[in-house]
């Protein structure tokens, strides 16, 4: 007797259908067997798993550093044995490099890199240009699981790269690679292997035209750790983000400098984002964020101009397009400023993408001066979250927000009034955005 389901959804079905009606996909249901089934959900161990905390002996395991610290602090301070990592992104972003970057520092370890997409060449030419440690690491151009798997118990490597899981696949199903079934055969096979040899398998996964790694999302729940590297393709800087963790924070973020040798660290962000700017034009602030345990300063600038058409366009490149309105409604209303037919523009130099509220105050004072077309003085910083009533309201972190601003050479910081603050002469407490713009107006050009 068989059953047919789909690949999509694994939803079952009495007869075959030409597409899911669960999932609306086309093609995807197929016939399999009933009793193979019934005896995968069958199947039982034979002796009782049960264990008491109180009976484990208390042993530490202690985590494998990259020796790349931007990596490190992302990953929680290292690599856990035993886990799977997930690293996605977009095609052509940097992903196969700095997993061979990651390989390259494992020298004193054997370390596996499996390819289905390259060949030995193309990963050996890649391999010499960033100069990486080849004495320990081993290829195998294979994308059968089972090979794979018997690869990695009979050579027990620290660390297994997979680039990447969608060329994987398993003979049990006649899916294509790259079908949710097949991806999650694949990876339940990984974790088994991981455990019974305790390597740390690292597997690259593609994000697709939806946004998601592999098709659907079910990869994700799959593993241990997401990474996820992202970053404006036509910008150098690359910046890893931990999606799910574990074994520590996913407030980390890891920033990248891409150059020939491969994804060099940025160890003083704040240096390189506020490289290049020209505090004599409009429009351009500088403001404090939160990555993790990090503030760095970023440099927030806005273009308004008069619109040519009949509707005003809000375009944004790092910053969140519906809040953009926002602001833009709350300086129309509280600060009377006729923007209705103002197109407005607003770009976070080095392609960083920032989600925090503490960047409100930033984007309302560089539209503000873009505006009146009246530049910013270069010794302020600004950070502070705008409210629907014009009021500045305060952030986390503002110690290490003013630390930042004053090592970087910010003599007058504007922030919100109701910080527990010293008495600093640089720092400028405000509580609406009125008294902000006075406060500008005091030392305008």
């Amino acid at each position: 007797m068989s059953v047919f389901l789909c690949s999509k959804c694994n939803s079952q079905f009495p007869k075959w259908l030409g597409q899911c009606p669960e999932c609306s996909a086309w093609g995807s249901i197929t016939e399999q067997s009933s009793v193979n089934l019934v005896k995968q959900n069958n199947q039982k161990s034979s002796n009782d798993g049960l264990v008491k905390f109180d009976q484990i002996e208390d042993r530490d395991f202690p985590k494998l550093k990259t020796k790349i610290e931007e990596i490190d602090r992302v990953l929680g301070e290292g690599m856990v044995p035993s886990s799977l990592i997930l690293l996605g992104g977009q095609p052509g972003i940097g992903k196969s490099t700095i997993a061979l970057q990651i390989v390259g520092q494992f020298s004193d370890h054997p370390v596996f890199y499996v390819s289905g997409e390259e060949s030995l060449s193309q990963v050996q030419s890649r391999v010499k240009r960033l100069g990486i440690e080849t004495t320990n690491l081993g290829f195998l151009g294979e994308t059968d699981i089972d090979v794979i798997v018997s690869t990695i118990k009979k050579n027990k490597p620290h660390l297994v790269v997979i680039d990447s899981i969608q060329t994987v696949s398993s003979h049990l199903l006649s899916t294509a690679a790259g079908n949710v079934n097949q991806i999650r055969i694949v990876v339940s096979k990984l974790r088994e292997v991981a455990i019974a040899t305790k390597s740390i398998i690292l597997i690259i996964g593609q994000v697709t035209k939806e946004g998601s790694v592999a098709g659907p999302k079910a990869l994700e729940h799959l593993v241990d750790v997401v990474l996820y590297l992202d970053g404006d393709a036509n910008q150098h800087f690359r910046f890893l983000r931990a999606i799910k963790n574990r074994f520590g924070s996913t407030q980390e973020i890891g920033v990248f400098d891409m150059k020939e040798k491969g994804l060099m660290e940025v160890k003083n962000p704040s240096e390189i984002f506020l490289a290049n700017r020209n505090p004599e034009i409009s429009g351009s602030i500088i403001t404090s964020v939160i990555e993790g345990r990090r503030s760095f300063l970023v440099e927030v600038q806005a273009l308004v101009s008069k619109t040519n058409f009949g509707y005003p366009q809000r375009k944004s490149s790092g910053f969140d397009l519906s809040r953009l309105s926002l602001l833009v409604a709350v300086l129309t209303k509280r600060l009377n400023l006729n923007l209705n037919n103002q197109d407005i523009h607003i770009n976070i130099a080095g392609g960083l993408k920032v989600k925090e509220p503490a960047i409100d105050l930033g984007v309302s004072l560089a539209i503000i001066s873009a505006f009146r077309n009246k530049p910013i003085q270069g010794n302020y910083a600004v950070f502070g979250e705008v409210g629907l009533a014009g009021e500045i309201r305060s952030v986390s972190f503002v110690d290490k927000r003013i630390q930042e601003c004053l090592k970087m050479g910010f003599t007058k910081i504007i922030c919100p009034l109701d910080l527990k603050l010293s008495d600093k002469k640089e720092i400028l407490p405000v509580k609406n955005l009125k008294e902000a713009v006075i406060e500008l107006e005091k030392n305008s050009k």
